[in-house]
């Protein structure tokens, strides 16, 4: 039943060390500022003290209804929140925000109305935001799992000045679904692969196994066709800045193949595969009940080499 707890964790959208310091330090080394970019964004702005011009990073969150510190409900874990203190202690400003579905009720959103297009819709205007301000030296987006194509979508843009992908996949969600899937059951597999080839071709499909009925009600189709539509390696080839690709090698959700198809399709990226790194960026020494425990564990520290490999490659370009 793994892979099907694995794409459980990828739905929850469809209702989802020398010389660094690292997270453990007071507040008294940042700042932290309550920022809304517009009606659909609101974030916190992190940013290091006694710095006259920082660089910014753009946090993109993963799949679900994930807020701006990287939980969910029944996921604590504060892993977007960590980076950025991890990077404020180290010189460099962040900004991470709620995904807008923490909104869709207020504004009337619903979910059949929500595309892909308006995460990365979302990513421009904060990127728009920070340029305008003109009060950091460079901006770099960085996106985990699905923020990661999103990220990869909105640095296409001019304004970026490079793109960090934290556990992102390669292929398109269509393709990383099935292969999920036939883990468990080939039969199943192929209604998935059919009933995704259905809304690619009319925009709706109606005729898929009722075990997948959490994947393909109605109402979400028109999300996955606008999200299947992009190849991540396809897109991320488009870029023509400074990448980075971060995986885990213990990450049960992307495995680091992925990560490598994202290097090879961009050969200005750079790769970096670390060591037990889970998903949600923790060093895990155990099993995989472990690892899976971890996500809600909030107190456990990054893996050790995360925020120094962030920060090397941050202060390494112009």
């Amino acid at each position: 039943m793994r892979s099907f707890k694995i794409l459980s964790m990828l739905f929850l959208l469809i209702f989802s060390q020398l010389g660094y310091s690292q997270e453990k330090s007071t507040d008294a080394i940042y700042t932290e500022t309550e920022l809304s970019i517009n009606k659909f964004i609101d974030g916190t702005l992190t940013q290091p003290k006694n710095s006259m011009k920082s660089d910014l990073v753009i946090l993109i969150q993963g799949s679900g209804p994930v807020d701006r510190n990287g939980n969910a409900n029944m996921m604590k874990n504060d892993a977007s929140k960590k980076i950025a203190h991890g990077l404020a202690q180290n010189g460099i400003a962040s900004y991470r925000y709620d995904k807008r579905i923490f909104k869709m009720q207020q504004l009337g959103i619903q979910e059949k109305d929500l595309s892909f297009q308006d995460f990365v819709t979302d990513v421009d205007s904060i990127l728009s935001y920070f340029k305008k301000k003109k009060d950091f030296q460079k901006i770099i987006i960085a996106g985990h799992s699905e923020g990661s194509l999103i990220g990869i979508l909105a640095a296409q843009q001019e304004g970026a000045d490079a793109f960090i992908s934290l556990a992102g996949a390669g292929k398109s969600i269509d393709s990383i679904v099935v292969e999920q899937i036939s883990k468990q059951s080939e039969g199943l597999a192929q209604s998935a692969r059919e009933s995704f080839d259905e809304i690619k071709a009319t925009g709706t499909s109606t005729n898929f196994n009722p075990l997948l009925a959490s994947i393909f009600r109605p109402s979400v189709q028109p999300f996955l066709g606008s999200w299947m539509q992009y190849d991540p390696a396809h897109e991320i080839s488009k870029l023509n800045i400074p990448i980075l690709v971060i995986n885990g090698s213990f990450d049960l959700q992307v495995d680091e193949n992925e990560a490598a198809l994202l290097h090879n399709a961009n050969p200005q990226s750079k790769l970096v595969i670390l060591e037990n790194m889970n998903h949600i960026f923790r060093k895990i020494d155990g099993d995989a009940l472990e690892n899976t425990k971890a996500y809600n564990i909030p107190q456990l520290s990054l893996h050790p080499e995360l925020i120094p490999t962030l920060v090397d490659f941050i202060n390494t370009f112009e």
